[in-house]
Parts: C-alpha cells; structure tokens; sequence
C-alpha cells in the first residue's frame, strides 16, 4: 500500500465510537445501510490474542473497542460492498468490493467514503505489463493505492465503472 503525504488538519476521533458515529452518518447521508458489531474487550479484541485468561482488560487497565461496519452494495447508484474494521489502535482496515486498504488512520476514515460514494475513486489499468490499481484519493493530497488482483476475479461491476 502506498500513502501519499497530506497535511494533518484531520479531524480528532479519540475513540472507536467517535469514528463509528461519524462513518455511519456518512453512510446515511448518501443513502446507504449500515450494520454494526462490536467487540469490547480484551477478550473479544482480534488484537489481543495474547490477552491472558478471563482478562478482559488490557495491562494498562483500558477496555479495548473495535467495530466492524458493513454496508452493502447498492444497485442505484452503483457502489460497492463496503467493511470498515476499526481498531482500539487509532487505525481503519477498509474493504471495497474485497479489496483491502490497510492501515487508514480511523480520522481519515469518514473521508475515504465519501470519496468513493461521491464517485472519485479510480481504477488505474495497464495493457503491458497486466497491473491494475485501485485508487482513493482524498482531499487534502491524501492517496491510497491497492493492487486489484487480475488473477482471481478481475474487476468487480463497480470497479468496471471506474476505469477511464
């Protein structure tokens, strides 16, 4: 994944719960229904595997919160299925159409699915060599780039959309 530097006027989600308020009223905003699960805990954390047992915890005395938020493909616009995985850690696993971004900071969460809802993402194709690229550009000089592999699938009907 590649990050292209962007200044740092994000806006400050200090929790889970703060980045899930604010990516599901994105969503709503343009139409779209979410599902949420939580995980609170040290227990239920994915992260914390090492968690010793029946600690729920971690060392410091903090309660771990991770969601998952799916929001299913709509038809009319076309757009794709979405699963945002936020982490107690501050970072968003964000998943289009089962193309995984890793690592997006949870305060540039919101941004990213607007992006992608208002219709500014992109798909980067090349003839020779084969590459295609998945592309997210957020405002403020912010990229997210992902190999979509040809392989097993290609492109799904939304990324068709996408290509120039």
């Amino acid at each position: 994944m590649e990050h292209t530097p962007g200044p740092a006027g994000m806006p400050e989600m200090p929790s889970t719960e703060s980045a899930v308020t604010a990516i599901r009223a994105v969503a709503e905003r343009y139409g779209h229904q979410v599902t949420i699960e939580h995980a609170i805990g040290a227990d239920e954390s994915s992260r914390r595997t090492a968690a010793g047992a029946f600690a729920v915890t971690d060392e410091d005395g903090s309660l771990p919160h991770e969601a998952l938020l799916e929001i299913p493909a709509a038809e009319s616009p076309l757009s794709p299925e979405i699963a945002v995985q936020v982490f107690a850690e501050g970072d968003a696993h964000i998943t289009l159409d089962g193309i995984t971004f890793h690592d997006v900071p949870r305060e540039r969460a919101p941004a990213f699915l607007e992006t992608v809802f208002d219709g500014r993402a992109r798909v980067k194709l090349t003839w020779y060599p084969p590459y295609c690229r998945l592309i997210v550009a957020l405002p403020g000089d912010r990229t997210y780039k992902e190999v979509v592999p040809m392989a097993h699938g290609g492109l799904s009907r939304w990324m068709n959309t996408l290509t120039p």
